[in-house]
Formats: structure tokens, sequence, C-alpha cells
């Protein structure tokens, strides 16, 4: 897939770029379709809820019944993203499914809840959230370059939180911008089931968070840690368990 700069600014109709970016694909239906679903976005109330309600699911690669979408949430790619039963979106919510092949990039579980303004961003990745998880407010999710993000069901993800896969250009040459040297390949995150990330807390590529572990407010988990574990700091180490058996 190309660089959202490189996609905008290259060759072809401004509606052929529009298509590639915002669309994933070149198909006049599913560009009118789409479309059609912006119209309903940005209304307030009751009357637009019902009007996405309505027209929105048929824009998603799937999606289960009972989902609700707020005012105001921006869309990429849609047809790349995968919705469970009972899903919420709040305001400003962003969802950018961009990739060059995947069927899906983005697949929400049953009841997720996003709050106001959380970000999902795919650019050649996949993000995967289990069921009855909830990312709170500000909080942005992303995965680049095969680096896969994946949450396991029932992790509580607090206010502004980042959690990142691929987030972290190749520096060795001293030639060429750091920005031409590409990603580097982490492996990605993974968090586990019943896992807590307090606010403010950031958890980097090649990280993994062992099921029923704790990340307190503002922790920078740079290393994998243990199921059932409390970690804390800059960089995050771990203080203590939750297995009263391990506890002294």
């Amino acid at each position: 897939m190309k660089k959202i700069h490189q996609a905008v600014t290259g060759k072809g109709s401004p509606l052929t770029k529009y298509q590639d970016v915002m669309l994933g694909n070149r198909s006049l239906a599913a560009f009118v379709y789409y479309e059609w679903c912006l119209f309903f976005g940005p209304i307030p109330g009751a009357l637009g809820m019902l009007l996405r309600k309505i027209f929105w699911p048929g824009i998603f690669a799937d999606c289960g019944k009972g989902c609700m979408f707020a005012p105001g949430i921006a869309l990429r790619q849609p047809g790349r993203i995968r919705l469970g039963n009972s899903v919420i979106i709040s305001e400003g919510c962003i969802l950018d499914g961009r990739h060059g092949t995947a069927k899906v990039s983005i697949s929400l579980g049953d009841n997720v809840i996003l709050s106001n303004d959380v970000m999902l961003s795919c650019k050649n990745g996949t993000i995967k959230i289990g069921d009855n998880c909830g990312l709170n407010a500000q909080t942005i999710v992303q995965s680049t370059n095969d680096c896969p993000v994946v949450i396991g069901p029932d992790c509580i993800i607090g206010q502004r939180c980042f959690i990142v896969g691929g987030g972290s250009y190749t520096i060795d040459r001293l030639d060429i911008p750091m920005r031409k040297q590409g990603i580097r390949a982490d492996g990605g995150v993974r968090l586990e089931a019943d896992v807590w990330l307090g606010g403010n807390v950031t958890v980097l590529g090649g990280v993994e968070m062992g099921k029923g572990s704790v990340a307190g407010a503002g922790a920078v988990l740079t290393k994998s840690v243990d199921e059932y574990t409390v970690s804390l700091g800059v960089p995050a180490k771990v203080v203590k368990t939750r297995k009263p058996e391990l506890q002294k």
C-alpha cells in the first residue's frame, strides 16, 4: 500500500486518489454507499443515531447486531473493519483500516466500547480487540508494517493510553533520512485477557502482557511482563504480583 502522501499526490484523478485512500478500492457502488453514509455522520441526537444504526452496518466488512454510532466518527477503508455485536463507538473516534492486502485489518469483538476520541490506526498492520473490552477517551492503538496489536477479552484501557506495534524507525544509517529507512519489525503487541492499563500508559512494540496483569498510570512498558503482575514507572518494572501465594 502506498503511503498516504504518495496516494494523494501521485498519478490518477482526484476521484481515484480519494477512493484509494478512503475506501481501498475503486468500486463505484462502494463509493456511492460510502458517501451516502458519510452524509449521516455529523447528524446529532436521536435522528442521527437512528439513521446511522440503519445505514452504517452495510459499510463495514461485517457488523453485528445492536451496534451504536455517535456523531463525528471518521472511517477510512471501513470495508476492512469487522464489528461484533453491541459495539459502541463514541464521538470523535477514528477507525483507520488502511491496508494493502488484508481483508480485515480492524476487528472488534462483542460488547466493545470505544470512548470519545479513540483512534484505531492500521497502516499495513492489524488490530484485534476481544469481547467486553473498554477503551477510554483519547486512547490511540496503532499497528504498522505487519506488526499486529492484539488485545484479549475483558481488558480495561485507561484514558490517553498509547499502544503501538511497529512504531520504531530503523536508524542504523546516517546517509539517508530516518523516515526512508523503514519501520523496524518488532512483533507487535499482545495483551492477554483481563489486562488493566491505567491512564497515560504506553505499551511499545514487542511487549506481551500476561493474563490479569496491571500497568499503573503513566507507566511505559518496554519489556514483556508475566501474568497477574503489577508494573509501575518509566520504564515500567514489576513491583508486585496479584497471586496470593507469591505475595510476601
